[in-house]
């Protein structure tokens, strides 16, 4: 006898996720009715009767949400995981987290395991210009949102981000208005696009000016500078943590409201799964510098 076929089985011939087919077995009233007859001509076909074992097991985990980044170490990451957590959370819905810690082969491994648990969609923050681990989660025909970086065209994979090219715009008209002369941007790992993206405002207003950019490059931490803060500075930085306000001289950050980034993910995610409405491909939310005394 035959393998009996399963919910991906049932999803590909509909070409659907699974987490749809689990919605139609559940008669959930969100999807929709075109949807819903895809489902069923594709159960309906000779061969292919749904194994309810199987479809049981699916829908015990429909309420799955994976959600993977890569450096839970960094308070950005942290905020933006805790807020998408609740929220999803407020919705009836758990999250499995994994923190690939910026290493391309465990994201490959995490978020390839992680269709096969069962997780309705994923949420990835990838690790630096890691593309490989997308394959497998296409493949299994799991929605899927790259977040905060973009290492797959956004036709395949949508990407959601802070406007971080106006930010660094911001950040630099700022200090050029504060008589600040030269000016550097500190961190960010060079050749990578994600430091390019977050850079090219800044370098576009230098320009503008005549100015030459300097970029000191390191990891986003205290020890990756190795160079000690001295007077005669003024100081804008990016994301506005707790900590930038709580530090002395409070800093001077562009804020990208990551904890409200994080619940406007949750919300997408779940239209996405349970209205069956892709994000757009590109999505770039608003930033805005707020002023403090290392700047003034």
């Amino acid at each position: 006898m035959g393998k009996r076929p399963t919910i991906i089985d049932v999803a590909t011939l509909a070409g659907v996720s699974r987490s749809t087919v689990s919605l139609v077995l559940q008669h959930s009233p969100l999807v929709r009715e075109e949807t819903r007859e895809e489902v069923r001509r594709a159960m309906a076909r000779p061969g292919h009767v749904c194994n309810r074992a199987a479809a049981n097991l699916r829908r015990a985990n429909a309420g799955l949400i994976g959600l993977v980044i890569n450096d839970l170490r960094t308070p950005f990451f942290t905020e933006f995981a805790t807020s998408l957590q609740m929220a999803l959370s407020a919705r009836g819905h758990a999250t499995v987290l994994a923190n690939t810690d910026e290493d391309p082969a465990r994201q490959a491994r995490v978020a390839g395991a992680m269709p096969e648990h069962g997780v309705s969609a994923l949420i990835v923050s990838p690790a630096q210009g890691e593309d490989s681990a997308f394959e497998a989660i296409l493949r299994a025909r799991v929605p899927v949102l790259q977040v905060l970086r973009q290492v797959v065209p956004s036709a395949r994979v949508p990407f959601a981000a802070p406007d971080c090219p106006t930010g660094s715009r911001l950040a630099t008209e700022h200090l050029l208005a504060r008589g600040a002369r030269h000016i550097a941007s500190v961190g960010g790992l060079e050749g990578r696009a994600v430091t390019q993206l977050r850079m090219s405002g800044h370098v576009e207003t230098l320009a503008a000016r005549g100015l030459t950019p300097l970029h000191l490059p390191g990891r986003p931490c205290r020890p990756g500078q190795g160079r000690a803060v001295g007077p005669g500075l003024r100081i804008a930085g990016f994301d506005d943590i707790e900590d930038c306000a709580q530090v002395f001289p409070a800093l001077s950050p562009v804020r990208c409201d990551i904890a409200g980034f994080g619940r406007q993910m949750a919300e997408t995610v779940l239209d996405w799964l349970e209205n069956d409405r892709r994000p757009p491909a590109r999505t770039v939310t608003p930033v805005t510098l707020i002023p403090r005394a290392s700047s003034l």
